[in-house]
């Protein structure tokens, strides 16, 4: 755990007022902390879903959202959560989960998707403001839903700008005859927002809005800060920090956020294949120059990343292994492990790391076998919890 100092002379700049200049190259260790709180949040709404095929609940959550942050040890960040958020699409919950969705299900077409929480009176004296926070859930494999992206760009608000068609589905899509799904997700998650922007102004506060979230959850985290600043306005300054994320929409996608003031930070693990996709990577040579971008505007496929990106690697890690593995290079925990071990793209993996190296196998067995850590996680084909040891040769214990 590290030490809470008061940031609330500088959280404009740590917010992203100047695109993080002169802040990640060698990283500040004040952002690094909050990289890893708003990490944190993303994870917390993965280790509360319902994994389970077993349970007439898969898709929903564990908890309650006034427990929430108590059962998973969160409280310490002086958060609370105010909203929980549910989506509709074919691409949240993989096809092997069918099985789940039989007549006793709790939902056949909702799955809880994230939430939002508001710093309490202590927390906001030292980040000083009101801070909301949207966490986005992502999805369980890193390759699920790209199997399932129609790596088709679909108009967004005004005619140039155009997001990938299956990101958009999940953030609008909506069901009157859905339980939970009556209002979208967008619909669902800006009616907080309003409320909370609109309850804390009235009281004279200075308010921000962070959103956070990994893969298909950083996505999201780009469609609702777009949604945020054109409803706010210049009212709110509105950040988004992204793990593993896609590519979302075009250049005047990545144009209008910019354009708009929402401040982006993407966190990319550099062998990890999620943030390569969807696009092509001639269309990432021709956007970088001016007849190229003038030709690639006009191309269908043709997606850009946005904001600023802070590269980690997992080579640097002296404690994980660095064979070939799709799922530990996207994991979220690998994600927040590399940021804490990380000072500069020049320095090697920093020697006064604080997060604890267990978590790194909670859902991978991705630490070196020296280190005698079991992989602690879940299978899956069946969703069992499960322990293991390649180090004692021990098979999978149920």
């Amino acid at each position: 755990m590290s030490m809470k100092e008061n940031i609330s002379s500088r959280w404009r700049e740590l917010h992203g007022s100047k695109n993080w200049e002169n802040l990640l190259e060698p990283l500040d260790p004040s952002l690094r902390r909050e990289i890893v709180k708003y990490r944190e949040f993303a994870q917390a709404a993965y280790d509360s879903f319902n994994f389970d095929t077993n349970s007439k609940y898969c898709g929903s959550k564990f908890y309650r959202k006034d427990e929430l942050f108590d059962k998973l040890h969160l409280t310490r960040h002086g958060y609370k959560v105010t909203k929980y958020v549910y989506a509709m699409s074919d691409i949240i919950i993989p096809h092997w989960l069918d099985t789940s969705l039989a007549e006793s299900a709790w939902s056949k077409e909702s799955n809880w998707m994230g939430y939002v929480a508001v710093s309490i009176d202590d927390e906001s004296e030292r980040l000083g403001r009101r801070d909301i926070v949207v966490a986005w859930r992502g999805t369980i494999a890193p390759v699920e839903w790209v199997q399932n992206v129609k790596v088709r760009l679909t108009p967004l608000g005004e005619e140039n700008v155009k997001v990938e068609q299956g990101f958009l589905s999940v953030y609008t899509t909506k069901d009157k005859s859905s339980k939970y799904n009556k209002k979208s997700a967008s619909q669902q998650v800006m009616k907080e927002l309003k409320k909370l922007v609109s309850s804390y102004k009235e009281k004279g506060e200075e308010v921000s809005l962070t959103i956070a979230g990994h893969s298909l959850g950083g996505a999201l985290s780009l469609l609702n800060a777009y949604e945020a600043a054109t409803t706010f306005a210049n009212d709110v300054p509105v950040s988004a920090i992204t793990f593993a994320e896609p590519r979302v929409g075009n250049i005047a996608f990545r144009d209008k956020l910019d354009k708009i003031g929402v401040k982006v930070l993407r966190v990319v693990n550099k062998p990890d294949m999620v943030p390569k996709v969807p696009g092509f990577g001639l269309m990432d040579a021709m956007i970088h120059n001016k007849l190229g971008r003038s030709i690639a505007q006009n191309l269908h496929w043709t997606y850009a990343h946005v904001g600023v990106e802070l590269e980690v690697n997992i080579s640097k890690s002296p404690f994980v292994k660095h064979e070939f593995n799709i799922v530990g290079f996207h994991s979220l925990e690998v994600y927040i492990h590399l940021i804490d071990g990380y000072h500069s793209s020049k320095s090697e993996f920093r020697k006064d790391a604080e997060r604890d190296l267990a978590l790194i196998n909670k859902s991978t067995g991705m630490l070196i076998d020296e280190l005698k850590f079991p992989r602690i996680g879940v299978n899956f084909l069946t969703r069992d919890l499960f322990t293991t040891s390649t180090v004692d040769g021990l098979s999978p214990q149920r």
